[in-house]
């Protein structure tokens, strides 16, 4: 008879990954601190040792997974910002149940800093206000993917024979979307353009 594996050691990790899991498949609603022991097959008081706030603390964690996004800084400030406006994108799609804590929890540890690191970014590659426009991007990444995730129908049911929604990573998403996502994303690095917006004055 093979020996049986040791089991997996819990970590915050471990926790955020099942968390994660819950939310995306049964939404954020059903993610509580006994059905994630549950998934994890530990008691609900082991999470409390790595998340030592609870809820609040998995709450916190999860919408720092989905934002705290890095990008290479790039040759210009436009593919700089376009280089992180795709990679929050992808970051957000990826997991359409934590999107509402993305939406309305304030950036915290390595998303704040992260948000800093892009703002640094935009300035040393000339943009005056850059401030302003890591704002703007933000708040366009985050609302075109609101509108994505709500036409797609991740909150419902599937209808009978209909395929359920799938993350990018596993083949979901559409041509059309990122068309949409690509053509809103030029017109605002447009707008932002300090030469174009000296030029019309």
């Amino acid at each position: 008879m093979p020996a049986k594996r040791p089991p997996v050691p819990l970590s915050r990790e471990r926790i955020i990954e099942a968390a994660l899991h819950i939310a995306d498949s049964q939404g954020l609603r059903r993610l509580t601190m006994r059905r994630l022991g549950d998934a994890l097959q530990v008691e609900a008081m082991a999470i409390y040792h790595h998340l030592p706030r609870g809820k609040d603390a998995l709450m916190d964690a999860l919408a720092e997974h989905v934002t705290a996004v890095h990008a290479e800084p790039a040759d210009s400030w436009q593919e700089s910002a376009r280089a992180w406006c795709r990679a929050s994108r992808a970051a957000l799609r990826e997991h359409p149940g934590v999107l509402a804590l993305a939406l309305t929890k304030p950036p915290k540890g390595r998303a704040a800093i992260a948000l800093m690191e892009q703002t640094e970014q935009l300035s040393d590659a000339g943009l005056p206000d850059p401030a302003q426009a890591v704002r703007a991007l933000r708040a366009y990444v985050f609302g075109s993917v609101a509108v994505e995730v709500q036409r797609s129908g991740w909150a419902d049911s599937p209808a009978d024979g209909a395929e359920p929604w799938r993350p990018p990573s596993a083949g979901g998403g559409s041509a059309a979307a990122d068309a949409d996502f690509e053509h809103g994303l030029d017109a605002l690095l447009a707008g932002l353009n300090p030469r174009r917006t000296e030029a019309e004055r």
